[in-house]
């Protein structure tokens, strides 16, 4: 994460959020120095602050209400630039992230975002009424094969639970539990399937109707969330076609994660390889085996299909990146020998906050289209991610499921079923239904309709990765054929590799004319792809860790009439020889019905010609989904053939809108024929980034090293993106790496000093590019504050006054620091005599203090004065003032209480309680 050195902001925020303390509020200063007010440049929203214990400053969002625990990443943002990933506290509603060197006037548009959803804003009412109609898509013709049809095996279903095991970085134990379901009676040895839940809440109070949390393990009174438990129905339709399965619990990981740079992948990944070793232990020593495993068929460690949900998804995509290119030992939670092979992975609703997938295991991605969790779908990167990295000779497949919530894939998440709470996560609102996903939309899938169908999918890549049934790819690989058994479920699939061949692709030196060249994530509205007020979002546009990044680009066609070419040219001719179609990857605004274009190419010799016409409509959606999503689209190249052009050398892809007007993104095209071909893992060198922290000291200037750890075989490339800690801004560079270099090699100039500040992170981010391998892709060098805060004192300037003057006192410190410095101040009530009112005091002081008006009269330790002082860095002091009215009301003498607080509004207990007295103007 990103720290502050420089964070002046308001204090104008709802201390009401924060049980039983008064309101938060800010007084306007005429000084320079001193309080921001509600009219400032850069206000805090209601519901942030400043907080912190020590020199520990933090920034603080309190949620109206609790925020379920999910898979996607909480995230502090300021507008498209990632602050950071704040902390939860244990109440669910409070989050914090330190702050280091973002200056002032950089903290704008503050949000809380997770998986790009607003969590700290309601949705614009004015941007509702701009969604077009959501049309159900057309039913897609069956396919041969139905894999969702249960087998004719008995089965038996059985626990175990072994000893916990200690992953690093984490200081609980982690549970090795996990329910078993495989065939009974079987012959031979038959292939694993291994099922890993994703991040949900870990303990509940039985009987309660919300009564949730994220301990490990659970309190007295609690029990553990089976999340492990709910997929029994997918394990027992595999079980019953032949193959074992095996789904484990991961709760102790689900409760420490938060504070895992990586979210806990590396964990997830140890965990999942612990339970594959014990299952390699028990092929060979069967005696050994928990009773369930004894009973069942023997399993085919050399057949493995991994399956996660959420963060289960990310967590097995690294185990396989594991079993085939090991990670540094510190990290890893597995040292033995890896005595299996993966096949494929089954991806549900994923994560992959690393954007780093494994392009030579196979994969099927599953996005549900209601997701409300995961709502981004940045699952998308298993299939775009993968491009050019490698041979491409794996399937990587993108199954798009109209309808379909996180949640319900997962029994024990699902409300009606689950033991513990649960929710449907897309969420709904009674005054304004989501036209695509709110329930009894036409568009959106019933629990059991949705879990139907994705154990069909399930059991799909497990015929093709394990069985080698290529009568399902149809399935899988964008073919537009359907299951019968996933009944009503509209499902769209589109993948990369397999026998795809060439390759237009927007990156890598391509040029485009009469369309436009865009980038999926730029701050610029010009090259983005998507403008900002877009209403819905593209999964293949999901953020990663930078604002801007190069090498992820499309192509934006925009027309107002038929008949404008928009021509792609790659750097070089490819090679479509032995292709039996060409396939594109396009997708157009939801909604929207109707968009054809003609399909073109050219060989080098400059022979054209057209091979046909295709059409798209949009998906369902609306500004809740992530509906901007690729369909495929094939034409035959049996007229290329016939006029004799080069399929050896084709040098440009032509498409040309017959459409009278529209909007339409091209992903890429690739030459397309039928088959599975043998998928061999690549040899590679893996980059992980390590993470050092060092002290500033007192004088000198030190000159450190990010650790970086570059292992495994050959030579790759990865782009570095080195991210300033002051601005946020990355600079990138593209590096050939190789293992046991010091390839990436970024020096951090550290300067000692005897100021006062925050810690500074000195971090970078590195994505695979070409031949290589990316497992822990972000850290750094965090550079510790050293010196001790400066002691803080409130003292009077002027506390006895008469009306029509101010009262003023200073809050000082004993030394200057090279950071804003935030304390509070709090009005309480006081304990002898006449309390001054709201009356008393400049009526609008008061409302920049507090947002409070004078009326109703009332003391004025009741106006939710609770007020964050700053003192810039170089000041040492900053004057408090109340401005008193002169009025011609006879009155006692009056007076006011002045504390300094803590962070939770509560008064400090060595700290003295100041008075103001106010006399009457005679």
């Amino acid at each position: 994460m990103i720290r502050a050195r420089r964070i002046c902001v308001t204090a104008v925020a709802v201390l009401a959020a924060l049980a039983g303390s008064p309101g938060l509020a800010q007084a306007q200063q005429n000084q320079e120095s001193g309080l921001l007010s509600a009219m400032d440049d850069n206000p805090l929203p209601p519901g942030w602050r400043i907080g912190g214990e020590g020199g520990a400053r933090e920034l603080v969002w309190r949620a109206s209400k609790a925020v379920p625990m999910g898979d996607a990443r909480v995230e502090f943002r300021t507008g498209d630039r990632l602050l950071g990933v704040p902390k939860p506290a244990r109440d669910g509603r409070t989050f914090r992230l330190a702050l280091g060197e973002t200056r002032p006037e950089q903290l704008t548009d503050l949000q809380v975002t997770a998986a790009g959803r607003r969590l700290d804003a309601a949705a614009d009412d004015k941007q509702r009424s701009g969604s077009r109609v959501a049309r159900m898509p057309a039913q897609a013709p069956a396919n041969g094969v139905d894999p969702g049809k249960p087998g004719s095996y008995r089965t038996v279903t059985g626990k175990y639970d072994l000893d916990p095991v200690r992953l690093p970085g984490f200081d609980t134990p982690v549970e090795m539990t996990a329910k078993v379901v495989a065939p009974k009676g079987a012959t031979g040895s038959r292939p694993l399937a291994l099922f890993l839940h994703g991040r949900h809440g870990t303990c509940y109070k039985p009987g309660s109707e919300d009564d949730v949390t994220g301990d490990w393990p659970c309190a007295d009174g609690y029990k553990p969330i089976p999340s492990y438990l709910g997929y029994l129905r997918d394990q027992q339709l595999l079980a019953s076609q032949g193959y074992v399965t095996v789904s484990i619990s991961a709760n102790g990981i689900n409760a420490q994660d938060w504070d895992a740079e990586d979210a806990g992948a590396q964990a997830r990944s140890s965990l999942v390889r612990q339970h594959l070793a014990r299952w390699a232990d028990w092929t060979a020593h069967r005696s050994s085996a928990p009773a369930v495993v004894r009973k069942a068929a023997k399993a085919d460690l050399s057949h493995v299909l991994l399956v996660g949900h959420s963060r289960g998804g990310e967590g097995v995509n690294r185990a396989a990146m594991d079993s085939l290119y090991p990670p540094p030992a510190a990290e890893d939670g597995y040292r033995g020998p890896v005595r299996w092979k993966v096949r494929g992975t089954v991806l549900i609703g994923p994560t992959i906050f690393g954007q780093n997938p494994v392009a030579d295991v196979p994969s099927v991605t599953l996005l549900p289209g209601c997701d409300g969790d995961v709502s981004d779908l940045q699952g998308e990167d298993f299939v775009d991610g993968t491009r050019g990295i490698s041979r491409g000779t794996a399937l990587h497949s993108a199954v798009y499921m109209v309808g379909a919530n996180h949640n319900y894939f997962n029994s024990e998440w699902t409300p009606g079923e689950a033991v513990a709470p649960a929710m449907d996560d897309f969420g709904t609102d009674p005054e304004q239904p989501d036209p695509v996903c709110s329930p009894g939309a036409a568009t959106r899938l019933t629990a059991a309709q949705q879990h139907k169908a994705g154990a069909t999918y399930i059991a799909a890549a497990a015929r093709l990765f394990l069985a080698g049934d290529d009568r399902v790819r149809p399935l899988l690989d964008g073919s537009g054929k359907r299951a019968p058994s996933a009944g009503p479920a509209r499902v769209l699939t589109h993948a990369v590799g397999g026998r795809r061949s060439g390759g237009f692709l927007p990156d890598g030196g391509a040029k485009v004319t009469g369309a436009r060249l865009c980038s999926a994530i730029d701050p610029d509205p010009a090259v983005a792809c998507l403008a900002p007020e877009t209403l819905g979002s593209s999964p293949h546009f999901a953020s990663w860790e930078t604002e801007q990044e190069i090498g992820r680009s499309a192509v934006d066609l925009k027309w107002s009439a038929p008949g404008r070419a928009a021509r792609i040219t790659p750097a070089k001719p490819l090679s479509l020889r032995g292709s039996q179609k060409l396939a594109l990857r396009v997708f157009v605004p939801p909604n929207t019905t109707g968009t054809k274009f003609d399909v073109s190419v050219t060989d080098s010799s400059n022979r054209r010609v057209r091979l046909g016409s295709v059409r798209v409509d949009g998906l369902p959606g609306s500004e809740n989904t992530a509906s901007y999503w690729a369909q495929e689209l094939r034409v035959p190249l049996s007229a290329a053939t016939r006029a004799g052009l080069d399929l050896r050398h084709v040098k440009s892809l032509e498409l040309t809108p017959r459409s009278q007007s529209g909007r339409a993104w091209l992903m890429d095209a690739w030459g397309w024929a039928p088959g599975t071909p043998a998928v061999k893992a690549a040899a590679l060198p893996r980059v992980d980034v390590g993470r050092t922290i060092v002290k500033e000291g007192d004088s000198g200037t030190r000159t450190y090293r990010i650790p970086v750890e570059i292992s495994g075989h050959g030579s790759g490339q990865v782009r570095v993106y080195v991210l300033d800690p002051d601005s946020g801004r990355s600079e990138n560079r593209l590096v050939t790496v190789r293992p046991g270099s010091h390839a990436i090699d970024v020096p951090v100039e550290v300067k000692g000093d005897t100021v006062y500040g925050d810690d500074v992170e000195h971090d970078i981010a590195v994505k695979a590019v070409r031949n290589a391998v990316v497992g822990k892709y972000r850290g750094g060098i965090i550079v510790e504050n050293d010196d001790p805060e400066p002691v803080i004192t409130l003292s009077p300037v002027a506390d006895r006054v008469t009306e029509g003057e101010a009262l003023t006192w200073r809050l000082s410190v004993d030394a200057p620091a090279a950071v804003d410095l935030w304390e509070p101040v709090r009005v309480l009530p006081v304990t002898d005599g006449a309390e001054l009112s709201t009356k008393d005091v400049d009526p609008q002081w008061l409302k920049d203090s507090s947002g409070d008006e004078p009326d109703p009269e009332r003391p004025l330790s009741d106006a939710h004065l609770w007020v964050w002082l700053n003192i810039p860095p170089g000041s040492t002091s900053v004057d408090f003032v109340v401005p008193i009215v002169r009025d011609q009301v006879a009155e006692p003498t009056e007076s006011m209480r002045l504390a300094l607080t803590d962070r939770n509004a509560e008064p400090l207990p060595d700290r003295p309680v100041l008075t103001g007295t106010v006399l009457d103007k005679p």
